[in-house]
């Protein structure tokens, strides 16, 4: 009897090695997917403050007045001034749609029945 309680536990013993040999390679391989991961994330940030440069580079407002000014005869852009701005309540919006009719009624026919005048 001894003997077989023995086998059970190697047995056992050697089940639980092999399975936690397994997670130890499947948790190392999840570890590294997860760097990989927090790698792109980092180059994906980099290239984000690279862009965030140029375009404020790109976006000088002195830059972009001299641009309007080179290119005045093909575009015509003029600075903005306050008072080419409106006010909202100056804004015409257009009517609201009519609503369709989709049940009527005679009304001339059904007031004479009821009105006995």
């Amino acid at each position: 009897m001894r003997a077989i309680l023995y086998i059970l536990t190697s047995l056992a013993v050697i089940g639980l090695a092999f399975w936690a040999y397994r997670e130890n390679y499947a948790t190392q391989q999840a570890l590294g997917e997860a760097d990989k991961l927090h790698q792109n994330i980092r180059a994906a940030h980099s290239r984000l403050a690279v862009l965030k440069a140029e375009w404020a580079y790109q976006n000088r407002p002195e830059r972009l007045r001299d641009l309007a000014e080179i290119n005045f005869e093909r575009l015509g852009l003029l600075p903005l001034h306050p008072d080419q701005f409106g006010m909202v309540d100056q804004v015409a919006y257009p009517p609201a749609p009519l609503l369709p009719i989709t049940d009527p009624v005679d009304v001339s026919s059904a007031a004479a029945k009821e009105d006995p005048l």
